[in-house]
């Protein structure tokens, strides 16, 4: 039987605003697949709690807007205007 790991449930005590995960969102887009998650909270252009930075994300990879491989390299993979054009050129979906 295998064993169930649980995690420690964090409590959280700061929300990120939007404007915040805006420029994580844009950091992302502009070094997706670069590097890992502490080397992108030290390149961030304002100061935020790593905590925060995390539960943004968090979020971003619940959303499928990120991936995050075996190296922990965060890679961008949200791409509408890729897809639009894939619809355009006759791709079917399910």
């Amino acid at each position: 039987m295998p064993k169930i790991i649980r995690k420690k449930r964090e409590r959280i005590y700061r929300y990120p605003r939007l404007d915040t995960i805006l420029m994580v969102e844009k950091l992302l887009q502009q070094r997706s697949g670069e590097h890992t998650k502490y080397q992108l909270w030290k390149k961030l252009p304002k100061k935020m709690m790593y905590q925060t930075f995390s539960l943004i994300l968090s979020y971003l990879l619940s959303s499928n807007k990120i991936i995050i491989d075996e190296d922990g390299v965060v890679t961008w993979t949200y791409d509408p205007k890729g897809i639009e054009q894939l619809l355009s050129n006759g791709m079917k979906l399910r």
